[in-house]
């Protein structure tokens, strides 16, 4: 809260919506922990991907990307084809949609 208090609060409200699963497996493909997300910007029609991992993982060069980064935290939990609107770290509205989610092997 601290040292992010918007991306902070914005994984609260993400935490809302979660489905808690026994066992650690999650049926059908959406972006967790280790997924490979590849997206859209619907606002520049950029598209890129990225692998979802904690904060000591990340690494932006490597296309690793920090949970509690407001992409990361706007990514996780969404599926194939879902879009959520984000705050970039500027402050500005965007709308991204989700092309495709993988499991990527992480170093």
């Amino acid at each position: 809260m601290d040292r992010a208090p918007e991306v902070a609060s914005f994984l609260s409200d993400e935490l809302d919506r979660v489905q808690i699963v026994r066992g650690g497996t999650a049926e059908g493909d959406f972006a967790r922990m280790g997924s490979r997300v590849d997206f859209r910007d619907n606002s520049t029609g950029r598209m890129q991907s990225v692998t979802l991992v904690y904060p000591g993982d990340a690494d932006i060069e490597q296309g690793k990307v920090s949970i509690l980064t407001p992409i990361g935290a706007a990514l996780i939990g969404l599926s194939k084809g879902q879009s959520i609107d984000w705050a970039t770290r500027t402050g500005e509205i965007r709308r991204l949609t989700v092309l495709e989610v993988r499991e990527a092997a992480l170093a």
